[in-house]
């Protein structure tokens, strides 16, 4: 059975960085992913690439920053006054700090910058404007039930 959209789908992935450098992988902690063909997880361009693969197949990929995670957009990038940081989250630039949004869910920003009491956050995706190579390995395909 291959991927289609609404499989149900089980697979082991990587992602490399243009230098070789994996930046993710289930494989670190054995335990693969597993999703919906079509639910959003995947950027299109990814699940492009899954689709027609077969259970025990592997095949790796690269996609162009507007098939993976997107450029970075400019908009996503706050000054925030270093008041707002403290002993448990100092303001560090390569810092991850998470801010809680006000539906309560929290949004990761990396701190890029500290300048006197301007910290520079941006809360692109760390991955967005990389040129990435994705390694997968599906384990296991189902047929949607609904």
């Amino acid at each position: 059975m291959s991927i289609q959209n609404g499989s149900e789908v089980i697979f082991h992935f990587s992602i490399k960085l243009s230098d070789g450098s994996v930046a993710d992988s289930t494989k670190v902690n054995g335990k693969p992913a597993k999703l919906t063909i079509g639910d959003g997880s995947l950027t299109p361009g990814f699940e492009a690439c899954l689709m027609g693969l077969e259970a025990g197949k592997e095949a790796s990929f690269t996609l162009e920053p507007e098939q993976a995670f997107g450029q970075p957009n400019p908009d996503n990038i706050y000054f925030v006054d270093k008041d707002k940081f403290g002993a448990e989250v100092p303001a560090e630039e390569g810092a991850i700090v998470a801010f809680t949004q006000p539906d309560g869910t929290d949004l990761p920003g990396v701190i890029r910058d500290v300048a006197g009491q301007s910290v520079t956050v941006d809360f692109n995706h760390p991955l967005a404007g990389q040129t990435l190579t994705f390694d997968v390995e599906i384990i296991e395909v189902n047929t949607a039930t609904h």
